[in-house]
């Protein structure tokens, strides 16, 4: 009998890391999740099995390097080898350049590109012991384009962009799948109160639109490889 796969969630409680960990949970994956809230991570947990889905995790910053080798191991220890990861934690601290802090800077740069490094040098070596594995990257539209207030978030997300383009030839070698997913304007708490972005909520992506095109993605199968997808709200 196949071992149910597991995937790790990173930022997994609201928005699209949430709805990704309930799709993946109720496709059949055991998942782990984190988040930096210790009492909003367990009530997620505690949503996340009585929905019948297999599912632990650790609080952590992915930004912080001893965080995310306690998150990985506990949750390779209570769930089994991961072989999906998503990394999907980031920040949008939109102001215009002249208003940016280096601690806004810093803070973007923390949680949207080293976390990313971090979390996936953790999880790549069982992959390619394993000889699979898939990981998706959350990125956004704006890793393609420009918005005033958003030169920190923009340079993010472009090495985001980079760094998933650049690791994707490196690993599919050994059959693991570098998915890169730019979702355009999601009706998150992320966009709220925020002055310099204007979207309409009824009109704009839900959470769980970026869900079922990940999971999609992922159900592909393993010879193909969706290495980039852009997602957009059809009548913005």
């Amino acid at each position: 009998m196949t071992p149910p796969r597991v995937a790790l969630v990173t930022g997994a409680t609201e928005g699209i890391g949430r709805a990704v960990a309930f799709s993946l949970g109720r496709a059949g994956w055991s998942v782990g999740v984190c988040a930096r809230t210790a009492d909003r991570l367990e009530r997620l947990l505690l949503e996340l099995r009585a929905a019948g889905i297999t599912a632990d995790g650790l609080p952590a910053d992915v930004g912080n390097e001893a965080q995310v080798k306690a998150l990985t191991a506990h949750v390779c220890g209570a769930l089994g080898s991961i072989d999906t990861l998503v990394n999907n934690a980031g920040v949008l601290i939109a102001k215009k350049f002249s208003e940016l802090s280096v601690d806004d800077w810093d803070a973007t740069m923390r949680t949207n590109v080293r976390s990313l490094f971090l979390v996936t040098r953790d999880v790549l070596p069982g992959m390619r012991a394993a000889g699979r594995g898939d990981i998706v990257n959350v990125a956004s539209l704006a890793g393609r384009n420009g918005f005033v207030g958003g030169t920190a978030y923009v340079a993010s997300k472009h090495a985001v962009l980079g760094f998933s383009k650049a690791l994707m030839l490196e690993e599919r070698k050994n059959n693991i799948r570098i998915i890169a997913v730019c979702p355009g304007s999601v009706a998150t708490a992320m966009l709220e109160n925020q002055p310099l972005l204007s979207a309409t909520p009824e009109k704009i992506l839900r959470p769980e639109d970026v869900a079922d095109t990940i999971l999609a993605a992922l159900r592909l199968p393993g010879r193909a490889l969706v290495s980039e997808l852009d997602i957009r709200p059809t009548n913005p």
